[in-house]
């Protein structure tokens, strides 16, 4: 046994790892040796998340750029399947049921019911739904698929449902940072009071359907406006769950691979911007 200058016991990432896959710390580093060797293994068991989003429109990356035309930066977000692996461990019971009412690509129901999780995801895209079904049947057995419905999340979750959730986990539109489609309940097509009154609404019904002592986690990201400030998603992201009782429980960075932003970051400080290398993962807890 180790012990530090304060006399405080040394534990050793790799006892961490073995135990709660990363260790347990408020931030998550996408770009270690560990997480890139699981990330690997997953993609390689087939999992496409951008099939299905070919089509879909997408607004300048004020996320990460200084209003630069989409056509000079194309952009899709993929989800990280290491990091669905992660919380699933960490926030989820062995086989529970796991609720996501942004559901968007593949990724987050073929991770889930891999691992033995049972995976209900609500999109309002077919097309993306239909493509995350041919995925799954390819990946896994017939009898172990994950539950994806069409819809609007904000009717489909007024249903009658005859269970509860272990799990609420999404990665919500960020605004309007992508429009994925031109639909009627499409969120991401809404200016932004309108997008928060139906967020908000969403993760209510959400969270109604969770588990007393269950948890819920968002990932999600800060979004500049046209005129290049911070429209402050993340801090409405916390006030919506918190408005329908949920306890904010835990926060987390995820930090993401550099890749193009060293060559971004020249121009963006010409207004004084940083370049977005993270984003933030939403903890909460029902009482």
């Amino acid at each position: 046994m180790e012990f530090d200058l304060f006399g405080n016991e040394i534990i050793r990432d790799e006892l961490l790892r073995d135990k709660f896959i990363e260790p347990p710390f408020s931030v998550l580093d996408t770009k270690s040796g560990n997480w890139q060797k699981r990330k690997k293994l997953w993609v390689s068991k087939g999992i496409k998340s951008e099939v299905g989003r070919n089509n879909k429109q997408v607004n300048s990356i004020r996320m990460e750029t200084n209003g630069e035309d989409i056509t000079k930066n194309p952009y899709q977000s993929i989800f990280d399947p290491a990091l669905c692996e992660v919380l699933y461990h960490w926030f989820c019971e062995d086989g529970g049921k796991i609720l996501d009412p942004f559901a968007g690509g593949s990724v987050r129901g073929i991770v889930a019911n891999y691992l033995g999780y049972k995976y209900t995801g609500i999109d309002i895209r077919e097309e993306q739904v239909q493509s995350n079904r041919e995925q799954a049947l390819n990946i896994l057995p017939i009898n172990n698929q994950p539950q994806w419905y069409v819809g609007d999340s904000n009717e489909i979750l007024d249903s009658n449902w005859n269970y509860k959730f272990d799990f609420v986990f999404s990665c919500p539109p960020y605004a309007d940072l992508e429009v994925y489609s031109d639909l009627q309940g499409d969120i991401s097509n809404k200016p932004y009071d309108e997008f928060l009154r139906l967020y908000e609404s969403i993760i209510k019904k959400s969270c109604n359907l969770l588990k007393s002592g269950g948890y819920a986690c968002f990932v999600v990201g800060e979004v500049r406006d046209k005129k290049g400030n911070y429209i402050g998603f993340v801090p409405n992201t916390i006030k919506a769950f918190q408005n329908c009782g949920m306890k904010f429980y835990n926060e987390a960075i995820l930090l993401n691979a550099i890749a193009s932003a060293s060559m971004r970051a020249a121009g963006n400080m010409k207004t004084q911007k940083l370049v977005k290398i993270h984003q933030n993962v939403l903890v909460f807890r029902k009482p």
